[in-house]
Parts: structure tokens; sequence; C-alpha cells
């Protein structure tokens, strides 16, 4: 299990308090942030003793240079992670328009990573046709290690999308993706303060999520595991793992991890 966290300037301070370093992290990256922000905190959780792949998100990354340079930069701390995104800023800051025309630059700049991880769509994408979806995860699946999903609650609908990518050639891990135990007010004031593009803009994409947080009861990963328990591990498809988007509510994630160590040992580990 992993946890994935906004680069914001107490993020650092809040995973040495609450995160044991047994929990890989990854750090994204958004347009009101900038890149640099996600690339400092990578190398200062590397710093800490944490594995963590910093998001290289695609739309803002200018050109091959500056890409080689966070390559090196990253080489230098020890990181060995990346996961690549395509990116939510609206127009390109340079030559990388998606994921795979980075993953392509990466892969011919040479690199040491042994973890590349890419996204993946159990509901299809709200802007972009499933066959698109489908021949883009093909390509970029060439150039990477795993797949960590994008939010669905529907746990028929994730095992069935890893039945079929599966079934049509892609072979990688999944990690499923989910919320942590995060509380509606934490996530509102996350959203205000990330601004469009980030939290929100990302919660509204997600089919039924944004609601899911501000009824009564808010939310609970629980009921998704146990839907999802029974896949893990089998043959005929590739779910292996769960990806936590914290959005930095990292004390009661983390508390809520403990608990499911106690039910499902080899899940929350």
């Amino acid at each position: 299990m992993g946890y994935e966290v906004l680069p914001f300037k107490a993020t650092e301070d809040n995973v040495v308090k609450f995160v044991p370093k047994s929990v890989r992290l990854t750090v994204t990256a958004s347009p009101p942030k900038g890149i640099e922000a996600t690339i400092a905190l990578a190398e200062k959780l590397a710093g800490h003793g944490y594995s963590v792949a910093p998001h290289l998100s695609a739309k803002m990354i200018r050109d091959k240079v500056q890409l080689g340079e966070f390559v090196q930069r990253l080489k230098a701390v020890g990181i060995d992670s990346v996961f690549v995104v395509g990116g939510d800023a609206e127009e390109p800051a340079g030559e990388y328009t998606d994921a795979l025309s980075l993953l392509k630059s990466l892969d011919s700049i040479g690199h040491e990573f042994t973890s590349i991880g890419i996204g993946g769509y159990p509901e299809g994408h709200h802007f972009i046709p499933q066959d698109g979806l489908d021949a883009a995860l093909n390509e970029k699946a060439q150039l990477a290690t795993y797949i960590a999903t994008q939010i669905c609650y529907d746990a028929p609908a994730i095992i069935s999308w890893a039945r079929r990518i599966k079934s049509e050639g892609v072979d990688l891990p999944i990690r499923v993706g989910m919320p942590g135990a995060v509380s509606r007010e934490k996530l509102l004031r996350i959203s205000l303060a990330s601004g469009v593009g980030d939290s929100l803009k990302f919660l509204q994409k997600q089919k039924g999520m944004f609601w899911r947080f501000f009824v009564p009861g808010g939310y609970s990963p629980n009921k998704l595991i146990r839907g999802l328990k029974p896949a893990i591990g089998a043959a005929d498809n590739n779910l292996q793992d769960f990806h936590i988007f914290t959005f930095n509510e990292l004390e009661g994630t983390e508390a809520w991890r403990k608990q499911m160590l106690q039910r499902y040992p080899s899940q929350a580990s």
C-alpha cells in the first residue's frame, strides 16, 4: 500500500510525524504549485529515508533538457521510481503534450528508474473515448512497470477492467486508487487551497466521487477493499495493491491503515 501526498508546506513534517518508512509515497504535481515543488518535496522525503516517486507531469515539463535535469536530481538522492502523468495544465509548457510523449523522451535519454507508474481508468474518462484510452494504455505499458488507477468506487467494474486489459495484453501489476480516511472538512480545505486544476477539479471528474464526501456519513475505503479482496492476486487479472489518495489527511489515513493491517495484513502492508 502506498500514499499519495500533495506538495504543501506542512507535508514534509506531517509525513515524518505520521507515516512509517515502510509505506511508499508518491508526490503529486499541479499547475498552482509547479513541478519544482513536486521534485523538491520528493528530494526531502527521500532524505528522510522514504521510498518516494514524484509525479512527472508531461504538460509541466518544458523539454528534454529540463527532464534530464530532473532525472539527475532524483538520481542524486537515490530516487528510483517516478509516476508519469499527462497533467492538468491548460496548455503544455513545452514539447510534451501527454504522458506517452514524456515516457518516450524519458526512455530516449536513459535513466535508472526501476519503477515507472502510469494511470489507468476503470470507468473510462470524461474527455477521452474508450478506444483512445485503450490504445494509449497499450503504448504506455511498454515503457512502464505498473498501473495506478484513478478513483473508482465500483469493485466489479474495477475487476472487469483489470481482467479485460490483461486479456488484451497489458500485463502490468495494478494498484487500485482510492481515497484514504479523509474528513469532509479537511477535503474541502485542501480543495480550496489547491486551486482550479488540483484536488477540486480532480474530484469533480470522478463519477459520483465529489458528492460522496459531502453526504451524511462521508466515506470509508473499507467497503471497496472488501469487494476487491477476492480478486487480489487472482490469475485472471493483475490487481495487486492499493494506491491511497490521502489528500494530506495523513494522521487519519495511517490510523485507518493500521486497523486494516489487522484485518488484511497482506493488502495493508
